[in-house]
Formats: structure tokens, C-alpha cells, sequence
């Protein structure tokens, strides 16, 4: 049991109230439909999110100071003020759902490898820090470190956490027990364990032993995945799929049954980051057709973060149940647009450079979002700009809420 004062459950409840009179604002079904046509390729405008945000300096007013003092009431609290702070301030395309969300006490052991780095801070309160990893991976039997994941459930703890958001909420607000939204990614983590560089150069010199990397990656991906539908413990109903909205008619896949979703019934998203700089020959290789048996599970997929695809199409292509293609800032939009057409949607993923200048230029805001949103409808491209990794606003929040209606401005417009 989770002993909560009167005080936290005070404020709790105060808050969820809050969150329940917005979540029934008939604006909120409205946009689940725009993001519905969108995901369905049947768009009736851009649409726009906001997400992964430098929070360290978005206070104003105490809006998001924490007042409660048990933890796990403070973790509830942090989500509730930070989704009321959205809502006031840049809320954009997001719907705030008539429920809290509440993750189920799931134990992922992971591969076995303990990152080694060096961190350089520059800014103790924000959680963007430099990184140098130390290769652990130098040798062929090395490969014998990655173990294959082991996924428990501690039913317990989740019931424990269940039956106390449920007496914090009942009448209030509805409760979602959270299952496990899987993270899929292979060269995110080897680039941890490796450094990027010692990657890029293995690449080429050890190509053998970086595709058994991968492939031993995936083979425990794949097992993970069966042990999660196993046990019932994968998501489903996703709201936000790499921080884009993921409502679609599309899924659920024929056959769902809520207490034991499967990996047809949800989006995947995948990404190769380091590959910026590999050929698309080297892209498909180590990438595409590694991959594959992971892509082939999912319902829908979203692929692509940071790194430049738009000279990668025809690879891209080939993933099966494909949605959403990633359009970063260092594509050439035109050439990714002639690709995407009206296949896909660009997901265009505008610079957050322009939140940290000097002096933040709000006609050079907007010259950029109506550029993708010019390119996009030449081509007919089903758009959405997707301002994510805001690293810093230079702790000037009111940046972030001008961006919100600057974009909001153009994608009506």
C-alpha cells in the first residue's frame, strides 16, 4: 500500500481535476481526428506537435514546482503539471486524454553492457550533456557480452500503483495501466558501447563482426518482444509514436484483445542515427536488411529521427507497413519531398537552433515552417512539423509558446 497525506492527494486531485474539464473539450476529439486523416494519408492540414523540451527552463509562476512529498506522488504530479503547462502555453496539435497514464512495474535486464563515458555538463539542470564512450567492443569475443534480454513483471507493484491511483482518482479521472511501448533501436545503443567513430570505422574494416552485432541485437529484440506479447505486457492504444500523434483507424490489427496486445496491433518507430554519413548501399546492409524481421511485426512503423533520408529512399522503401518518414533539418526538403510524395508523411522535424539564437528571430521562424509547408503541398506530401530535441530557449520560455503560434498560424493559414 502507498501511504499518501491528505496534503498530496489534495493537490493531486486538484490537478486531475484540471486535466479532466480539458480533456472534455470537444476540441480534443477534433484533433484525434486530424491526426487520424493525417496517419491515414488523407490529410486536411499540416499538423503540428511539440515534444522533448529543455523543462529546466520552462518555469513561470511556479506552474510547474512540485508540492507534493511522497514520490510517487511527486512522478504523477510532474506529469500533470507539465501536460497543464503545455496546454496553457504551446499546446499546438496535442490532445490531453481523459486518463492518466500509469506504466506497469515491467523489468527489461537489457543486453548486459554497462555504458563507460566520460560526461561533460555545461548546464547542471538540464539533462542534455556531452558524451564520450569508451569502445567495449574491440575484440570478436566481445560479442560474447550481449546477452539476451529477460522480461518480469512484478504484478504486485503494479497493483500496488493501480489501486493507489485509483483511490487518488476515481470520479475525477480515468486510469490506464501502461504496457511496455518497446524501443527498437540497434545502433543507438552500439554507438554507446562503441563511440560512434570506433563504429563508423568497424563499418568498414570489421564489417563481419558488426553485422553479427547487430543481427545478435535484433535476435534479442525479437525475443523480448515474444516474451512481452507472452506475458501480455506490450502497450497499446498508443497516443504518441516518437513524439507524433498516433491515433489511426488502421490499428488496432483484426483479433485485438486489450489484455494481451501483439506488436501487429501498435507502431514501431526505428532509426539509424549514425548512418548520416554511411552510402545507402551500407545503409541497406547494416540497417534495412538487419532490421527487417522487426519491421515485418509491427502494424504500422515511423522511421527516421536525426538522420538524413532523403537521399535514402529507395532503402527506406523496403520496410513493410511503413507510415511516417522522418525529414530532418539536414535534409534537402525538396529532394525528400519528390521522394515521399503522397506515399507517406514527411515528418518534417524543423531546427530548434532557431529557439537558441541571440535574439530569436520570429520572421525567420516562420520563413522556415512555411517553406516545408510550401515544398509539402507541391508535392502533396501529407506534412507534420515536429519540434523535438529543444535542448534550450536561452531560459526565455515565451520563445517556445511564439514558435507554438507561429506554427499553429501557418499550417491555418
Amino acid at each position: 500500500m502507498i501511504n499518501i497525506s491528505k496534503r498530496d492527494q489534495s493537490i493531486l486531485r486538484s490537478l486531475a481535476g484540471q486535466l479532466a474539464e480539458i480533456a472534455a473539450l470537444p476540441v480534443q476529439e477534433e484533433t484525434r481526428r486530424l491526426w487520424r486523416k493525417l496517419n491515414g494519408l488523407k490529410p486536411e492540414r499540416p499538423m503540428v506537435t511539440i515534444d522533448q523540451v529543455c523543462w529546466n527552463e520552462m518555469e513561470v509562476g511556479d506552474e510547474l514546482a512540485l508540492q507534493c512529498e511522497n514520490d510517487f506522488c511527486r512522478s504523477l504530479e510532474s506529469q500533470m503539471r507539465q501536460t497543464l503547462y503545455q496546454w496553457r502555453h504551446f499546446p499546438v496539435d496535442m490532445v490531453v486524454e481523459p486518463f492518466i497514464r500509469l506504466g506497469k512495474a515491467i523489468h527489461n535486464s537489457g543486453f548486459g553492457i554497462v555504458v563507460n563515458e566520460h560526461v561533460s555538463v555545461k548546464d547542471p539542470t538540464n539533462s542534455v550533456v556531452g558524451h564520450a564512450y569508451i569502445n567495449q567492443f574491440a575484440e570478436d569475443r566481445d560479442l560474447e557480452k550481449i546477452q539476451m534480454p529477460v522480461i518480469t513483471h512484478d504484478a504486485a507493484e503494479t497493483e500496488r500503483r493501480l489501486s493507489a491511483a485509483h483511490d487518488l482518482f476515481d470520479g475525477i479521472i480515468g486510469v490506464f495501466d501502461q504496457g511496455y511501448d518497446p524501443y527498437l533501436s540497434v545502433w543507438d545503443p552500439i554507438s554507446t558501447w562503441m563511440s560512434v567513430q570506433d563504429v563508423l570505422y568497424a563499418l568498414v574494416d570489421r564489417p563481419e563482426f558488426m553485422l553479427a552485432m547487430a543481427r545478435r541485437m535484433v535476435d534479442g529484440y525479437m525475443s523480448m518482444l515474444d516474451q512481452l506479447e507472452a506475458q501480455g505486457l506490450l502497450c497499446h492504444s498508443q497516443a504518441l509514436i516518437h513524439c507524433t500523434g498516433a491515433f489511426t483507424d488502421d490499428l488496432p490489427a483484426p483479433g485485438f484483445n486489450p489484455d494481451k496486445p501483439r506488436t501487429q496491433d501498435i507502431w514501431m518507430f526505428g532509426l539509424a542515427q549514425m548512418f548520416a554519413t554511411v552510402s545507402p548501399d551500407m545503409f541497406e546492409e547494416f540497417e534495412i536488411d538487419v532490421c527487417m524481421p522487426l519491421f515485418e511485426r509491427f502494424g504500422l512503423v515511423y522511421y527516421g529521427c536525426c538522420d538524413p533520408l532523403d537521399r535514402k529512399m529507395k532503402q527506406v522503401r523496403r520496410i513493410p507497413n511503413l507510415r511516417k518518414i522522418s525529414m530532418s533539418p539536414w535534409t534537402n526538403e525538396e529532394i525528400g519531398a519528390s521522394e515521399i510524395k503522397s506515399d507517406y508523411v514527411f515528418s518534417r522535424k524543423p531546427s530548434p537552433s532557431l529557439l537558441a539564437t541571440d535574439q530569436f528571430d520570429e520572421q525567420a521562424v516562420r520563413n522556415h515552417l512555411q517553406k516545408s509547408v510550401d515544398i509539402c503541398r507541391t508535392y502533396g506530401c501529407p506534412l507534420e512539423l515536429i519540434l523535438k530535441d529543444v535542448s534550450t530557449v536561452r531560459y526565455d520560455p515565451r520563445r517556445l509558446w511564439r514558435w507554438a503560434e507561429i506554427a499553429t498560424d501557418v499550417v491555418r493559414g
